[in-house]
């Protein structure tokens, strides 16, 4: 990338690829992560993670999964827009099983319990964790829950980590869900960033991609990233790279005000936040009234 050199840079700080390297522990990531363990170990149903666009469910999914401990056995389901028999195909294809084409759907679940008890005996535990959870209809839901009543007489055979945007709770409220609605044990909503935990989220990002120099952001630099970005870390992303792009072409090495400014107007989703430099208005708006009563004095 064009500014890596000039920044001191080993590697992009704030590319959009989820990447666990770049991982901090702020404070709803690293609640959501305890939530998340704690439940996995106490053997629970359905635990569900909710956050808007861009709020860094899908880096948090990645945390736990390369967390999860070496007695889970992991199903991952990255495009979860299946029919109910289709998810039924790719669990049985995580678990490695072997069978006909034509096989029925009912032989199918079979040989799915057979193996999860096969794991169970051998004191394993098997998650099932769906990306974008929101997309999944409202039967492949049902037949998720279906799969939670596969249990012995003291566990589950396995569990379902649910992440979304809030949207799944509109369809997990539905009546035909009243039941799958019962058996989510544990939920945790990710809030967006306070505009302190912005200047902590690029500080560590610019620490692991190797800048070692003065902070390149300002006070103000930040309070103007954090209402534009409205706290999610995906458009703080993007607001950064653009405004190191923009401070690179000036041959600039700190990040003005205008940079990220210029950021703003270029990004669809910020561009609509105007920023407002209440100091110039005011020395403005007090010039404007000054002239005012000068005028006046000259008329009276």
């Amino acid at each position: 990338m064009m500014y890596l050199e000039h920044f001191g840079l080993t590697k992009p700080p704030f590319s959009l690829t989820p990447n666990t390297q770049f991982f901090l522990g702020l404070t709803p990531h690293i609640e959501a992560l305890q939530v998340l363990q704690t439940t996995l170990q106490y053997g629970e149903g359905f635990i569900k993670v909710t956050g808007e666009v861009g709020t860094g469910k899908t880096l948090l999914c990645r945390k736990i999964m390369n967390d999860l401990p070496d007695d889970f056995v992991l199903i991952y389901l990255p495009n979860p827009y299946l029919t109910p028999d289709e998810l039924r195909w790719s669990v049985a294809l995580e678990l490695g099983l072997t069978y006909s084409a034509h096989i029925a759907q009912q032989q199918l679940t079979s040989m799915i319990q057979s193996t999860l008890i096969s794991l169970h005996q051998e004191g394993k535990k098997l998650v099932i964790i769906v990306d974008e959870a929101q997309a999944l209809p409202c039967e492949s839901l049902e037949a998720l829950r279906l799969f939670t009543n596969l249990e012995t007489e003291t566990s589950k055979l396995l569990q379902v980590v649910l992440f979304g945007q809030p949207e799944i709770d509109e369809r997990i409220s539905q009546r035909q869900l009243r039941q799958l609605r019962q058996r989510i044990t544990f939920s945790y909503h990710l809030r967006p960033l306070s505009q302190h935990e912005v200047a902590s989220y690029l500080e560590h990002r610019l620490t692991i991609a190797g800048y070692n120099q003065d902070f390149l952001f300002s006070k103000k630099g930040i309070q103007l990233l954090h209402k534009a970005s409205r706290g999610t870390p995906r458009l703080i992303n993007v607001l950064a790279h653009k405004a190191l792009l923009l401070c690179y072409g000036s041959g600039q090495h700190s990040i003005s005000q205008k940079h990220i400014q210029e950021a703003i107007a270029d990004t669809d989703d910020t561009k609509g936040y105007t920023y407002i430099d209440w100091r110039s208005m005011t020395l403005k708006l007090g010039l404007f009234l000054g002239s005012m009563i000068a005028l006046a004095g000259v008329f009276l």
